[in-house]
Parts: structure tokens; sequence; C-alpha cells
């Protein structure tokens, strides 16, 4: 069976055509066009972007781009790589835990059960002294004690709730524009939104609202548009990415913080 980089140069000199053209087609840089041809996977960013080139590559020449990922793989990629999914059994399926909580949705939080805790407690002393026949004056006093205790549970209650809301952070939302062939993972709040895929000149995506985004651009032919502001992505020789958020905006990552979706 020949060579993955042997096959590509095959089937690009049997078409006649050269690097450059191939390199305006598909928008990938003609040095990384070589080193598929020459199987120096070190010079490509990454085994993500091996496999996004191979296959945009070998489309671009007519082959099976598929079989010549899965030939990578089976060469180049040990059999424990990719994410792995956690596994849920059991009664815990179906829970979702909250961030930054550490419960799962659905499941009472602290304050609440402090208050009905404390409810309760007045409830059975308002009992206790109502059976010991204690004076009117003695009942005057417990019910009062009762109703300031009440006002203060409550007071409580909302600080707790306010202060729950205020640390809250706020959404942002994103949307991309492709002027060129780009390859685009887009992670929303750890979700996949966008699983690794070329966007194709003059596409568009939904607009996505997340708490936090993490995006892996392949190249700078895109336009972000950040809570309804455009945003231009500078020229660069390797993979780009970004952190987004409200507060902080559009923050880039380092080449080994980048995200991926394979």
């Amino acid at each position: 069976m020949p060579e993955i980089g042997q096959s590509l140069r095959e089937a690009r000199m049997r078409a006649r055509i050269d690097v450059s053209e191939i390199e305006a087609k598909t928008k990938i840089r003609a040095k990384y066009l070589r080193a598929l041809e020459n199987e120096e996977w070190g010079l490509l960013p990454g085994p993500t972007f091996v496999k996004s080139f191979l296959r945009t590559y070998a489309q671009a020449l007519g082959l099976d781009g598929k079989a010549l990922v899965e030939e990578y793989r089976a060469a180049h990629e040990s059999p424990g790589e990719g994410a792995m999914e956690p596994i849920v059994t059991g009664p815990q399926r179906g829970r979702v835990r909250v961030p930054g909580t550490g419960r799962t949705a659905g499941s009472p939080s602290r304050a609440y059960l402090a208050l009905v805790g404390f409810v309760v407690l007045l409830i059975v002393l308002l009992i206790v002294g109502l059976v010991s026949g204690g004076g009117s004056s003695k009942h005057g006093a417990s019910r009062t004690s009762t109703t300031a205790a009440k006002h203060r549970a409550a007071h409580a209650h909302r600080g707790t709730a306010g202060a729950g809301t205020a640390t809250q952070p706020a959404s942002v939302t994103l949307s991309l524009r492709a002027s060129g062939t780009v390859y685009v993972c887009l992670l929303g709040d750890g979700h996949k939104l966008i699983p690794g895929v070329n966007l194709q000149p003059g596409a568009s995506t939904r607009t996505y609202k997340a708490k936090r985004f993490e995006i892996t651009l392949g190249n700078s032919a895109v336009k972000m548009i950040v809570d309804g502001t455009p945003r231009t992505v500078p020229e660069s020789s390797q993979a780009i990415g970004y952190a987004i958020t409200k507060a902080s905006g559009r923050r880039p990552l380092a080449p080994g913080k980048l995200p991926t979706c394979a």
C-alpha cells in the first residue's frame, strides 16, 4: 500500500497541480502541504490538524480523505488516544451537577435546609411553651420572640440568595463568519458546540450563548462576533486559540492550552 505522503504527491503530479494552487484552494499553508507529502508530522500544529489537513488535501485531489485519516491513525496514534466520555450508571443517570456548588440539580440548597431546620425548632419550642401552661405574659413574649426570629431567618435567607445571584458570571454571545476555509473547534461551558470541522468561505454559524467559550482556529480566515461586536483574527503561522468571557473579553490561549475536538 502506498504511503500517505506518496499517495498525495502522486495524485497531485498526475493532476499536474502545483502546491501553490492547492494552497489557494484549501487555504492550508504550502509548508503544511509539503509536510504532509513528506510525512514530516512534527512540522504540523498537532494530530488534530494533521487529520483535518489530510482530509481537506485529499478531497481537493479527489482522493478518499477518510481512508487516509484512518491510515494515519493506525500508523501514528496509540489506541488510548482521544477523549474518553464518563460512564454514568444506576440512579445517577440524568443528574446534572451545578457548577461551583458541589451538588446536583434538583437537590435543596444548604441555606434552604438550614432555614427549614430553624423553623421546625421554633415550632417545637412554641409547642413546649404552650404545653407548660405559662402565663399570658410568657405567651406574649414567646410569640414576640418567634416573630422576631422568623424575620431574622427570612432576612438571612434573602441575603444568602442575593449573594448567590451576585456571584453568577454573566453570559456572553459568540458567532463566526468564515472568509475562507477554516478549521474550528468551539467549546461552550465545557460542551462541544462546533466539533472540529472546516467552515467554508461565506459560511456563518448561529449565535451561541455561554458563560465561557474556548475556541481553536486553524487560520485567520474568520471573523468573530462577540456580544454583537465584530472582532478580526490576526495572521498567525500556527493554530490560534482564545478564551472568551463577559468579564475578561477575548484572551489568547497558549499553544499547549488550545481545546481539541478530535
